[in-house]
């Protein structure tokens, strides 16, 4: 498929710099390529879509393994491809679910691509589930933050059982000399599009919060309220951090989403399912978000607790300004704190409105449908279930994600009361289910 076939299909008008080098230097050389590129430059296209061209759609073995820190990487980067609509096949392996059901997935799906954590895919490698003899490339992304959550060896064992690996594509937000020789790289081409002087695009603009108190979750409170419907993530440093102030701003009337590395699967998947959706425009985490995460249009960026290191602040304001997309990026301050000497430029004041606000609420609601794939429902079949039985345009359904057994689709929050009491009792595609607000 062509490139230019596959911007199409994804709505996109032209690739940046970055890309443009990438998808030249991994279809014109047989050499191993490393790219160092910023956080949120567009890095998971820039392989994909010279890898689509280079896949044989004829072979029903798995010719790409990509290895990736965490699950929503895994999964965020699977749904890129899809999203693609080249015709070949793709699946995603992490832990936390059974491995039986993903050998059942790939001996059904017979995928030609799998995204992968290193942990899942040494287990399907040892077991049979997936045979290396047709894997030809291996693409490590986030290779830096593969080495810092400890999966050299695990990564170690993954080249090991690639036995006729011909390429490998390193990609990183951030620059190392630490290309362990475990992956084995051999005459490369290096494209650094890391600029020295630009810790974070010019695009973010820096404001710092003052807060009176120590605890300063009431100076939270009211700059959140200041954003309106924004999207905004607020970083803090440790689990019961987040945990407590999500508490406090779902206590005070705000739709967030908390997440962190202790909660369960789909616990984290829900979380991230209702803030990527917009049905909830606060985003409560540690830094367990600054990487791996691809939502658009996140609006503002609040370090309630100061990041650890220059790194992890890079990391953070990477969420936003997108793209060509601009943003925001918030420091909230105790009287004991002040902006990290590794922060380039001078933070504005921000001023908090004199008056107290009340939170915004945001602009769509999720909805679960009790019906999926294996009903032969599909997305275009709730977009004319909405609008047919619901009384919605097409502009007021948001995201559909339609599951096995069930689907999620966002409606507009203004129009949810009215969704749920016309669809109350009628059939989709003939079929009768439950279909009710998620909270």
């Amino acid at each position: 498929m062509e490139k230019n076939i596959i911007l199409s299909k994804l709505k996109i008008a032209s690739l940046n710099a970055m890309q443009e080098a990438a998808c030249d230097t991994i279809l014109s050389t047989n050499e191993d390529v490393v790219l160092l590129s910023a956080t949120g430059s567009g890095k998971t296209l820039a392989y994909l879509i010279p890898l689509i061209q280079i896949i044989d759609s004829e072979n029903d073995h798995v010719q790409v393994v990509v290895l990736v820190p965490g699950r929503e990487l895994a999964l965020q980067s699977n749904t890129v491809f899809s999203d693609m609509h080249s015709g070949l096949r793709s699946c995603c392996c992490y832990g936390g679910r059974p491995a039986m059901d993903e050998h059942r997935m790939i001996k059904e799906l017979k995928p030609q691509v799998v995204f992968a954590t290193p942990g899942r895919m040494n287990d399907h490698l040892n077991k049979g589930n997936i045979d290396s003899m047709d894997i030809k490339i291996l693409v490590i992304d986030e290779f830096d933050k593969c080495l810092e959550m400890g999966f050299r060896e695990e990564m170690s064992k993954v080249v090991g059982n690639l036995y006729n690996l011909e390429r490998r594509i390193l990609l990183s937000a951030t620059d190392t000399d630490d290309i362990p020789h475990f992956v084995r790289l051999g005459k490369n081409t290096r494209l650094d599009f890391l600029n020295d002087e630009e810790q974070i695009p010019d695009r973010v603009s820096l404001f710092s919060v003052k807060s009176p108190e120590k605890d300063k979750l009431e100076t939270l409170n009211s700059l959140l309220c200041s954003f309106q419907d924004q999207s905004s993530i607020v970083f803090l440093n440790f689990r019961d951090g987040v945990e407590r102030t999500n508490d406090y701003l779902v206590k005070h009337g705000f739709f967030t989403s908390a997440f962190h590395g202790g909660l369960e699967q789909p616990e984290r998947e829900s979380a991230l399912y209702k803030f990527s959706n917009g049905s909830a425009n606060i985003f409560v985490s540690t830094d367990l978000a600054s990487r791996g995460l691809d939502i658009p249009d996140i609006n503002n960026i609040v370090h309630y607790h100061l990041p650890l290191n220059e790194d992890g602040y890079i990391h953070r304001v990477g969420r936003t300004a997108r793209w060509e997309a601009s943003g925001k990026t918030f420091f909230v301050l105790s009287p004991e704190e002040k902006i990290p000497e590794y922060i380039k430029g001078e933070p504005q004041e921000y001023v908090l409105p004199a008056e107290r606000l009340r939170p915004a609420q945001p602009r769509m609601a999720t909805i679960y449908i009790g019906k999926g794939k294996n009903d032969k429902i599909s997305k275009m079949d709730i977009v004319g279930f909405l609008c047919k039985k619901g009384g919605l345009n097409k502009n007021e359904i948001g995201r559909i994600d339609v599951k096995d057994r069930y689907a999620y689709a966002a409606v507009a929050r203004t129009k949810l009361t009215q969704v749920l009491k016309m669809v109350n009792g009628e059939k989709i595609k003939g079929i009768r289910t439950i279909i009710e607000n998620v909270k």
